[in-house]
């Protein structure tokens, strides 16, 4: 039989955008037709999105990203102020990129695996499967107890997932899980070391929501740590009502993409005109035909009043070969070097601390 050690044995690489100018080929789509037009077209409102020192960028995360190999890319756009707010499935965020913050990594799996045989063995050996890429479920067991240690150093009372997240990133800093200890950065590091709130409004969906199940089993009668989703809910519209002008990139949809849409529709319950997102990008393999979310399109969003026709692209592509030339070729454009940091997370912690 084989052994664990021998299928957990060649690394997913994470795909580096600062390297590969894409320039010349997605402006090479753009004369083309069908999904490379689109393609290029979102690539150009991305660039005019940054170019737009005024807009808020907003990225939305769902799908199994991080084990697939887009981590360094969301890293380069955080560290580049490319990106302002990220509202994400906890699964992107913890179980992948806070796992390899902790120096875990994710497998390539032989294609004997990738349609499902051999999933018995797997399960006796720990492994688990993400279609073709292999995990350690030991290790996520390890991740699983880390967030269940941060949870009970925190104050018992009702967080947003993003005051929950910035914990994760003072962990990791107290651990000196930095690259400058020489270990690799990650999403939740860099994020809180710029001042980049992450939501996650499903947050108990992941590794973190073992932890937190852990911590008020053993507490029961005693107040507790809970995850708050309308806190969540409600300051991410506290950005959009502060920041008037934002943009969406959305990679898959789900919940990240009606959380980020509704702030609009959120910022006029609570009495102020807010204007539509100016900009939007989906990256989806959806179709609207099933009447799910993350197949309807942008310009359903604007009868909701919440996405601006002007700016908008759909791009009907998988989003490990799209994402790259798209934010690659935002990279490589330089639009972003006139952008500062919007800092959204100091300024939530500010309006809490005063609350």
């Amino acid at each position: 039989m084989t052994t664990k050690k021998e299928l957990l044995h060649s690394t997913v690489e994470h795909i580096d955008i600062t390297k590969l100018d894409v320039v010349p080929v997605v402006d090479a789509m753009s004369r083309m037709a069908y999904s490379a037009r689109d393609t290029a077209r979102a690539a150009t409102i991305y660039d005019m999105m940054l170019r737009d020192t005024e807009c808020g960028v907003i990225l939305c995360l769902a799908g199994s990203l991080i084990s697939a190999g887009l981590q360094k890319i969301f890293v380069d756009l955080i560290r580049n102020n490319m990106v302002d707010a990220i509202v994400s499935t906890g699964a992107n965020i913890v179980d992948q990129d806070f796992f390899e913050a902790l120096g875990f990594r994710h497998y390539i799996a032989g294609d004997e695996y990738k349609y499902g045989a051999g999933d018995a063995t797997l399960r006796e050996l720990m492994i688990d499967r993400i279609y073709d890429t292999f995990i350690d479920e030991e290790e996520l067991r390890i991740c699983d107890e880390i967030t269940h240690q941060i949870t009970n150093s925190l104050e018992p009372r009702a967080y947003s997932s993003r005051e929950f997240i910035q914990a994760m990133g003072a962990y990791l800093v107290e651990k000196g899980r930095t690259p400058a200890n020489g270990h690799n950065d990650s999403i939740v590091l860099a994020a809180y070391e710029k001042n980049v709130p992450i939501f996650c409004p499903a947050f108990s969906d992941c590794s973190a929501g073992f932890g937190l199940v852990a911590h008020q089993h053993e507490r029961q009668g005693k107040p507790v740590v809970s995850i708050d989703s309308a806190k969540d809910f409600y300051e991410i519209t506290k950005i959009k009502i502060e920041n008037p002008t934002t943009g969406l990139l959305m990679i898959g949809g789900g919940v990240p993409k009606n959380f980020a849409q509704d702030i609009v529709v959120a910022a006029d319950v609570l009495g102020v005109e807010a204007s539509m997102h100016k900009y939007a990008i989906q990256i989806t393999v959806a179709d609207a035909r099933d009447g799910a979310l993350s197949g309807s399109t942008l310009k359903e969003a604007s009868s909701w009043g919440k996405v601006d026709l002007t700016f908008e692209q759909m791009v009907y592509s998988e989003a490990t070969l799209a994402l790259p030339l798209i934010a690659g070729y935002a990279f490589h454009k330089k639009g972003y070097e006139a952008r500062t940091g919007k800092k959204f997370a100091e300024i939530l912690d500010k309006v809490a601390v005063t609350a």
